[in-house]
């Protein structure tokens, strides 16, 4: 499975000049027979944060996504009416899955918590787990898609320089972490520019079940990257060491239902 990594920038509101940008991309990752080609979050809308930019919301099947896709298969970010963080992925022409972010983060300059609505489910489609940025910050919640069958975790982030964490040393431990623990190649989409005053990064990555990186995005700058992932060689190695059986899900669900139950007051 040969997957590229279409790292760009985007203008927020400038949704027409997004789509046609990302179909140049696109093509680029086409003609080197990418067979999955990632955008990053919020790829054709820029990085709308609050209810100001609710206007620049499509319905997951607008054509401009189509556009976007072209006959390949991608998995793109946008701004879902009413008003969702979203992915989706299109195959030939088809809208096949829509992944909404799960984790919407409320601390520092990040308000998503207060005007997006949250995603409620987590799907596994052929394997590939779509985890929209904060959504990759939650353990419990990369393990289910694990769980679930995923092979392959493709991580859509928007993520920018931040005096509250080192963002580029972060995500580079946590795709690492995540799979070399999991045993699953991680693919981290990251977007460059600057955005109504965040500066994204770039450093886009993806990383194989043993914690080798296979490729790298320079950071800053746009750039069309790709890998090849060896599912089969994964399934030889999770049979070889396997670190994923036995899981003991009766103590995670028991330990998980008592942090559920309402607290009895002092």
């Amino acid at each position: 499975m040969r997957v590229a990594l279409a790292q760009m920038d985007c203008r927020l509101g400038e949704v027409e000049t997004n789509v046609g940008r990302a179909a140049e991309l696109r093509e680029k990752a086409q003609a080197a027979g990418a067979d999955l080609i990632v955008f990053p979050e919020l790829a054709v809308t820029g990085y709308c944060k609050s209810r100001r930019e609710a206007d620049l919301a499509l319905a997951a099947d607008d054509d401009r996504l189509a556009r976007v896709a072209g006959d390949c298969a991608v998995i793109v970010g946008f701004a879902e009416r009413p008003w969702s963080n979203a992915a989706a992925r299109w195959e030939r022409g088809r809208l096949r899955h829509v992944q909404r972010k799960l984790y919407l983060p409320n601390y520092g300059p990040w308000e998503e918590g207060r005007h997006f609505i949250p995603g409620d489910e987590l799907e596994v489609v052929d394997g590939v787990a779509v985890l929209i940025c904060n959504d990759a910050w939650h353990p419990a919640l990369v393990e289910l898609a694990v769980r679930r069958g995923a092979e392959v975790l493709v991580v859509p982030a928007n993520s920018a320089r931040s005096e509250l964490v080192d963002n580029p040393s972060t995500w580079s431990d946590i795709t690492r972490f995540y799979a070399r623990l999991l045993q699953v190649f991680v693919v981290f989409v990251n977007r460059v520019g600057e955005d109504d005053g965040f500066a994204f990064w770039g450093g886009s990555h993806v990383v194989d079940f043993d914690g080798r990186l296979l490729a790298a995005a320079p950071e800053d700058v746009e750039a069309v990257v790709w890998a090849d992932l060896d599912l089969e060689a994964l399934r030889r190695r999770r049979l070889e060491l396997p670190l994923l059986d036995n899981p003991r899900l009766d103590l995670l669900a028991a330990g998980f239902g008592d942090l559920a139950r309402p607290r009895e007051s002092a």
